[in-house]
């Protein structure tokens, strides 16, 4: 399934139909707090957990929880000790980029 608009192809319409929405603007799903809108439906999931305060990821290691996957992600690196971000000046590494960014 190949978009018409920029030749993007997908395994599956239904994932075609989704990306199309990038091209129209479409924004179907509402938040009935607020009133944003999204593209698609779980978007719209994790934006309501602003409103509720869900945060479902938890950390195994510490209990900390978030309300994205890729938070919780970015949090356990730390438990590793992966400093994958150098400071190209003084050699310092940080486990995330934005703690580099404040450093420098």
């Amino acid at each position: 399934y190949v978009c018409n608009e920029c030749g993007r192809s997908f395994s599956q319409s239904s994932k075609l139909f989704f990306h199309q929405q990038i091209h129209t603007g479409e924004k179907p799903y509402q938040c009935s707090t607020c009133q944003k809108s999204f593209p698609d439906s779980s978007r719209l999931i994790r934006h309501e957990r602003i409103h509720t305060g869900e945060k479902p990821f938890e950390c195994p290691e510490c209990g900390q929880s978030f309300r994205r996957r890729s938070n919780l992600f970015t949090h356990q690196r730390m438990h590793m000790g992966e400093k994958n971000h150098k400071c190209q000046e003084c050699g310092k590494s940080f486990s995330q980029r934005g703690h580099l960014l404040a450093h420098q």
